[in-house]
């Protein structure tokens, strides 16, 4: 019998990654590439999770080495952002619909933000696996997180000063939030025909006050991150057995 793929968790820092281990069982450990991949099980399903570093080329080669080393069926992102879009406060989780490299730009050979000879911009996540995990972080009752579907923006910067956010703000009117990493994860998933999916809790306004916000807010929001994923491997261990 064959055994069942993995899921994938790629997490960018290490407070995120602690809460999932926390909950996790059976636990190996296997490093590549200065990497270390936990692999075990989470709430019943087989997983394989692992601290990608922060950035875009980090997030990219963390996602190619489990794409090539672990075979997953799936992977899913979990880590933090800025608010940008209105209503998105701190505390709230966006999980992304599509996603942009802000910083990427080469005109005028090609248009602003869109990755070259590619023919696009916008790289979006499955609409199967982001429903099952909206709807994961709705079931937690009293201590869901406002919940926000869209577009989520990233780029090799930590977006701290108002002006800079405004800016942003004004050229992707629809970004609901900013990173540093999802946008590039979503291109390497969309190369290898991987489904993905983005949760992101907002840790910060994106403002001259961001590094504080970001500093405090990291462990409530890796628990955060940590609940619904648990929720979603759940259900989708029940369903599963079902």
């Amino acid at each position: 019998m064959t055994a069942p793929r993995p899921v994938a968790i790629v997490s960018a820092v290490a407070e995120e990654l602690a809460a999932l281990l926390a909950e996790a069982r059976g636990v190996t450990v296997q490093a590549h590439a200065g990497r270390r991949f936990h692999v075990g099980t989470l709430h019943g399903a087989p997983v394989v999770l692992v601290l990608c570093g922060i950035g875009k080329v980090a997030a990219a080669m963390t996602t190619t080495l489990l794409a090539e080393r672990y075979a997953p069926h799936c992977l899913v992102f979990t880590g933090v952002a800025g608010g940008l879009g209105d209503g998105v406060r701190v505390g709230d989780v966006v999980v992304a619909e599509s996603l942009l490299q802000h910083d990427m730009d080469a005109s005028p050979l090609f248009p602003r933000f869109e990755v070259p000879l590619t023919g696009r911009s916008r790289f979006g996540a499955d609409p199967g696996l982001t429903a099952a995990l909206a709807e994961a972080a709705q079931a937690l009752g009293a201590s869901a997180p406002v919940l926000h579907r869209g577009l989520v923006i990233s780029g090799d910067r930590f977006v701290s000063a108002a002006a800079e956010c405004a800016a942003l703000r004004q050229v992707l009117p629809d970004a609901l939030a900013v990173e540093m990493e999802g946008a590039a994860l979503a291109q390497v998933c969309h190369d290898l025909g991987l489904p993905f999916a983005v949760l992101r809790t907002i840790s910060d306004r994106a403002d001259d006050s961001a590094h504080v916000d970001f500093t405090q807010f990291i462990q409530v929001a890796a628990q955060a991150s940590a609940a619904i994923v648990g929720r979603w491997l759940q259900t989708t261990a029940a369903t599963d057995q079902g």
